[in-house]
């Protein structure tokens, strides 16, 4: 199942269009990379993509159901988000956290099922996480929050994923664990869009490459043809070059 914007347009209190005439498919198998600089409505596109805004003009379709006719449990069964911000001072374990992905699994009373606790084991091992489960999330560092919150996305068993900024706070080596990680996912049928200021890296684990500015998409595809110098001037001013070699190395240079 994919996950369709079309054409949507979205303005927060009646300000300056943040979204314009905004098209956009998150496909089952594919990972999607967003690029863009701050305050170009990136965020703001994911937020729409999960219902938790709803466009001006335009419509978003899980398949071909509108999202604004589903109710939050639907939606969070078909689609999990990993937030670019997650407050660290909630009182809960890092079990606990993760064990919050399951809550549209729930039966009416809230119990704990076999599935529930087998999510959370095998989201943790995912994300190389399990020897934390038992800390209390506030104690983690920032990069460890961050493995949690993926693993709680993961816990959901959702279709598609949506990724605000996920290698924000992570090194490198837990960079590259993330997108082999998405890499997998991709492989096993699941659509994934990740919302990313990385240049150098992300392009390496993406399919799709999608530029924005100023609320609009300057350009989707390939990340040579959509990371090209013209574009990336465009979009972040200077001069930016980019190169992906055939072996997808990466070199770059700035002027």
């Amino acid at each position: 199942m994919s996950v369709r914007a079309e054409s949507i347009d979205f303005a927060y209190c009646g300000g300056r269009p943040v979204l314009c005439g905004v098209t956009l498919d998150v496909r089952p198998g594919v990972v999607t990379a967003l690029f863009g600089p701050n305050g170009c409505g990136k965020s703001t596109l994911v937020r729409c993509l999960n219902g938790a805004l709803n466009p001006s003009s335009g419509r978003v379709l899980f398949g071909d159901q509108p999202v604004e006719k589903m109710t939050a449990a639907e939606i969070a069964r078909r689609v999990a988000v990993v937030p670019q911000d997650t407050p660290a001072d909630v009182p809960f374990t890092v079990r606990q956290m993760v064990m919050l992905g399951r809550y549209a699994h729930g039966d009416t009373w809230g119990r704990e099922s076999r599935d529930d606790s087998e999510a959370v084991v095998q989201s943790l091992e995912r994300v190389n996480a399990s020897h934390l489960s038992g800390r209390l999330f506030g104690t983690l560092s920032g990069g460890e929050r961050q493995r949690v919150v993926v693993a709680r996305a993961l816990a959901q068993g959702s279709e598609t994923l949506l990724m605000d900024e996920p290698a924000a706070h992570l090194d490198i080596s837990r960079q590259l664990e993330l997108y082999r990680l998405v890499r997998r996912l991709a492989a096993e049928g699941k659509a994934v869009l990740m919302v990313c200021h990385d240049l150098l890296l992300t392009p390496l684990f993406a399919d799709v490459c999608v530029l924005m500015s100023a609320g609009r998409i300057l350009a989707i595809g390939k990340a040579e043809t959509v990371l090209c110098p013209a574009h990336l001037h465009a979009v972040y001013g200077g001069q930016i070059s980019l190169a992906w070699p055939e072996e997808r190395g990466v070199t770059v240079s700035f002027e």
